[in-house]
């Protein structure tokens, strides 16, 4: 073990001794041995060991550790210490901005454990609540989350959506007039990406000159008709070459292995010699309208079509109003009024504001006083804003014993309740259940907020039984969250047809904490389209007047 690696466990053990709060004046010690032993002339490994003590800037413990590296090439207290943080935690170490201390602060008090719960935090500006993280620093931060997360190779949808259109352009600019069609995850609207893969018409020979820049991407694999890069940002870009029946190799590399296998046993009559640079003919052959790519991927689309021999799923332009987003009255951007008018210029008929309630205090939760001003203020907005109107409601915690967090005559106020799990997400199935069927059975819970608590590629979120949950919510006539936002896009899509089943309304939320969180509606339909949803069984896409007679009814139901 040379001196840099030597020197690294040294600054490794100091910084983590900082983050667990442990003896200062030790960690300080071992930050000096860290920076004395990278600068020596001579290796320690060479050195005696009686000596080593006596090397300036290295006293008698750091020198015990050294012996001990060097022996068992390991430090056990280093071990100890991390086996006791957590992997996100330790991986935070490795984000410009964020010293140990200041990820103590992360870790202890706003309860965050990895990368993506941090740059979700920044994202809805609750760094700025805590002492020693202001504007500049949390921009810093999410900055240098984003640029280190992109160098990890996978990808959100929304994330390599933003790149598609230059390496599309790219290939058709320098292959014109040449058969280039996306196909892969990205084609089926998957909501995480590994590899963004494209169908070229032509040869390795001719595809791979156009790769051999100044500064070209890693070449990961050739073989025939297939050339794998990784780009400089780290996604992977997957060339499928010489396709010369484009058409089969389209269809074949969209649909998962399930759907390419059911099609084949389903319809083994169908024609894959397509003319045509997509793959619609080889639906026509098969006597099908043509499936699209974001339904291709398990064999259960077939048995649906031979039920209803058509589908019809939500577009983007069948969201009527914006339900779920937050003002600057908790952890949001903008007013109330900025979010209403940013709904009227791009179209909506309502809004539904739900900030944060009293347990969320890192993200200035409202208390009972302030909830009473919000909404005299709201009731001034709808005398101004009419037509249009804003709906009052709360993203109302739910707590450890799936209570909610306001009394009932508070929470009678709101004209909805959206009920949330925030806080204590480390649970078992057991008590995730409770927690959510208390809430869905409490007569104020009007939507259940993003089911698991998961944010993609980043934490997994609490365990649930979903078919539990659904049949809750609908002897309950509560609706699911779809939260829009592109690393929750919870609940799954793989559960909503059992939810249009049971007759359980969905509803397509942004969780928007700023104006162009709106947007986020476009992501939440994308993965609602995998699942199969219409328009009449998502919430948002009820009219202004749709909207209002749902919530009148359901409180004369929640009065019986």
């Amino acid at each position: 073990m040379d001196n840099y690696s030597i020197a690294d466990r040294f600054s490794l053990l100091s910084k983590i001794m900082d983050i667990h709060g442990e003896n200062s004046f030790k960690a300080r010690s071992y930050a000096a041995a860290a920076f004395n032993i990278e600068k020596l002339p001579q290796q320690l490994s060479e050195t005696p060991q009686e000596k080593l003590s006596s090397i300036k800037g290295i006293g008698e413990s750091a020198a015990k550790k050294i012996v001990e590296l060097l022996e068992t090439g390991k430090l056990q207290v280093l071990e100890d210490l991390i086996q006791k943080t957590p992997a996100g935690v330790l991986e935070m170490l490795n984000i410009k901005g964020i010293g140990p201390k200041k990820i103590a602060t992360i870790w202890k008090e706003m309860e965050i454990e990895s990368l993506g719960e941090l740059l979700y935090a920044c994202n809805e500006n609750r760094l700025m609540m805590y002492k020693g993280f202001g504007e500049k620093t949390q921009t810093n931060v999410q900055e240098a989350i984003d640029y280190y997360m992109q160098n990890k190779g996978s990808f959100l949808y929304a994330e390599v959506e933003a790149l598609f259109p230059n390496i599309k352009s790219y290939l058709q600019k320098m292959l014109p007039a040449t058969s280039i069609a996306v196909t892969g995850a990205y084609r089926r609207q998957e909501l995480t990406i590994d590899e963004l893969e494209f169908v070229i018409a032509k040869s390795n020979a001719a595809v791979k000159p156009l790769f051999q820049t100044a500064n070209p991407p890693e070449l990961l694999e050739e073989k025939d008709n297939l050339l794998l890069y990784k780009l400089k940002n780290g996604l992977r870009l997957k060339l499928h070459t010489g396709a010369t029946n484009f058409s089969e190799k389209l269809f074949l590399t969209t649909g998962t292995p399930e759907f390419i296998q059911a099609f084949k046993q389903n319809y083994p009559k169908a024609n894959f010699s397509g003319v045509d640079n997509d793959d619609d003919s080889i639906f026509t052959s098969a006597g099908l309208q043509q499936i699209p790519p974001f339904l291709r991927e398990t064999a259960a689309v077939f048995e649906k079509l031979r039920d209803q021999n058509s589908y019809s799923v939500i577009r983007e332009n069948d969201i009527r109003g914006i339900i779920h987003s937050h003002s600057n009255w908790s952890d949001g951007s903008n007013t109330i009024e900025e979010m209403a008018n940013g709904c009227i210029a791009k179209g909506y008929e309502y809004l539904v504001i739900s900030d944060h309630s009293k347990s969320a205090f890192y993200a200035n939760g409202l208390q009972e006083n302030r909830i009473r001003e919000q909404h005299q203020y709201i009731d001034l907005l709808n005398d101004k804003l009419k037509p249009f109107r804003i709906f009052k409601s709360i993203e109302c915690d739910i707590l450890n014993d799936g209570s909610l967090d306001y009394s009932a005559s508070m929470l009678s106020t709101f004209d909805l309740i959206i009920a949330s799990v925030h806080a204590n997400l480390k649970m078992t199935e057991e008590k995730a259940m409770m927690r959510m069927i208390n809430a869905i059975q409490n007569p104020y819970t009007t939507i259940l907020g993003h089911m698991t608590g998961r944010l993609l590629l980043s934490r997994k979120g609490y365990p649930v039984d979903h078919v539990r949950i659904i049949d809750a919510c609908a002897l309950n006539n509560v609706v699911i969250e779809l939260n829009a936002h592109p690393r929750r896009l919870d609940m799954d899509w793989r559960h909503i047809q059992y939810a249009i089943d049971k007759n359980v309304l969905i509803s397509i939320n942004p969780d928007a904490h700023s104006i162009e969180g709106f947007d986020d509606c476009r992501y939440g339909v994308l993965a609602a389209q995998k699942g199969g949803l219409t328009k009449e069984n998502n919430l948002s896409s009820f009219s202004l007047n749709e909207f209002e007679t749902f919530l009148k009814k359901r409180k004369l139901l929640k009065n019986l």
